[in-house]
């Protein structure tokens, strides 16, 4: 039986794990939602990363101290909480616009775009307990200021093995998210069907969030040693704490996906083309409730070949370790292997830390990442790449942060003519 065969039979054993435990674990105190995850600032968001739906709903509605305390369009906000309340609709927008612009270049020297994303959630089952059935969704509209979006410069235009602001590009309107959520077992397993993105749910850190964190790929998920499908694609994705400490997580999704039209050929692709990928993630954490300050986990993931994905069949593996110190400090060890694939890497490891002296506040991030380019899917003999992200979130005021960040690119593989470069970047990010 080959690795393809066994890690998605694993991966499908975890859906049906979270199913089993979800009647037989003895439900503990815990957050509603699967992944809890705790955030400096208090209060609790529910299974993904910091850019799933309902925790981005969660994180944007907190109050900040920001340089500018009293919040504008305050009874905007008051009216959104009411609804929320009273009949289990969330709802959010935000507009985030990305600069980037490098000291040399082989053609374009700047890179900029905006993204407009409106998500939201609806708890149509048993609103208000712990077991609660949701329709997620997310629209985005994806467009470039500059020749050329961010997602295309950094392989395009500086010869880097890598991706700054991935999603920053010129796709126009899509779909990111359309999908049923489904709590069991007092929130200590959920259950996802539908248009999924992997970005919320695979190798989930609190660094990685393109929007709010760190804007290279090396930092977010897979550590650019992983293939990720592009968007909205169609599948299923389950989890469940299997004690008070060590949790499972597993997925099997198309490999392809096209956001600007998921609806096309989604079932054909997944019931009789059978390119998929698949993940299964085994983790530790000291509690439920503290999935984000203090994890340890690994993910094994597997891709089909795929010719529209970009992916050439692979698998690889991926592990990730964070604790939270003193309330401020939180250093990270992260890293992948990638056999094929159609990973940008097929050795990654990066280390670093967030750093956020007030909570809720302004925050710090410093990650460095060695990488080996995949040569299955660039070449053999490219040199190894050094990276090093520096960002400092400002939060002016309770709905507006300016994030800039310094990166220094070091032997870029697919540029022989620059040893070195330095990419400046700007955020912006407006959040109602």
């Amino acid at each position: 039986m080959n690795r393809r065969v066994i890690l998605r039979l694993l991966s499908q054993a975890a859906l049906v794990c979270s199913v089993c435990f979800a009647g037989q674990t003895q439900a503990q105190d815990a957050d509603p939602g699967f992944l809890t995850t705790a955030r400096a600032g208090g209060g609790f968001v529910n299974f993904g990363s910091p850019n799933a739906v309902t925790n981005r709903i969660e994180e944007d509605a907190e109050p900040r101290e920001a340089l500018v305390k009293e919040r504008a369009l305050q009874p905007w906000f008051d009216w959104k909480e009411s609804l929320q309340e009273r009949t289990g609709v969330g709802l959010g927008l935000d507009y985030t616009s990305l600069f980037l612009a490098a000291d040399n270049s082989a053609g374009e020297d700047n890179s900029s775009s905006g993204m407009l994303r409106f998500f939201g959630s609806w708890d149509a089952v048993g609103h208000g307990t712990k077991n609660t059935g949701s329709l997620i969704w997310k629209i985005e509209n994806r467009h470039r200021y500059s020749t050329v979006p961010p997602s295309a410069f950094s392989i395009g235009q500086l010869g880097y093995v890598g991706l700054i602001g991935a999603p920053f590009s010129n796709e126009g309107t899509r779909w990111t998210n359309l999908y049923w959520k489904q709590r069991l077992n007092q929130g200590r397993a959920t259950l996802l069907g539908g248009y999924l993105d992997p970005t919320d749910y695979v190798d989930v850190w609190v660094g990685a969030d393109l929007w709010t964190r760190f804007t290279n790929l090396a930092f977010s998920t897979g550590s650019a040693s992983m293939f990720i499908p592009n968007g909205a694609t169609l599948g299923a994705a389950g989890a469940t704490m299997l004690n008070e400490n060590w949790y499972l997580i597993g997925n099997v999704t198309n490999a392809y996906a096209d956001s600007t039209d998921p609806f096309k050929d989604s079932f054909d692709r997944f019931f009789s083309d059978n390119e998929y990928f698949s993940t299964l993630e085994l983790g530790w954490t000291s509690s439920q409730e503290r999935i984000y300050f203090d994890n340890t986990h690994v993910t094994f993931w597997h891709v089909d070949n795929s010719p529209q994905a970009g992916a050439i069949q692979g698998w690889g593996v991926n592990f990730s370790h964070i604790q939270y110190i003193g309330g401020k400090w939180m250093p990270f060890v992260r890293g992948g292997y990638a056999d094929d694939g159609g990973s940008l890497l097929q050795k990654s490891i990066s280390a670093g830390f967030l750093y956020q002296k007030t909570p809720a506040k302004n925050l710090l991030g410093v990650g460095l990442n060695w990488g080996e380019p995949n040569e299955s899917t660039f070449a053999p003999g490219l040199d190894d790449q050094l990276t090093m992200e520096v960002f400092y979130r400002f939060q002016l005021t309770q709905q507006f942060a300016l994030t800039p960040n310094l990166q220094y690119l070091k032997d870029p593989a697919l540029n022989p003519l620059d040893d070195f470069l330095w990419v400046l970047g700007l955020r912006l990010r407006l959040a109602l």
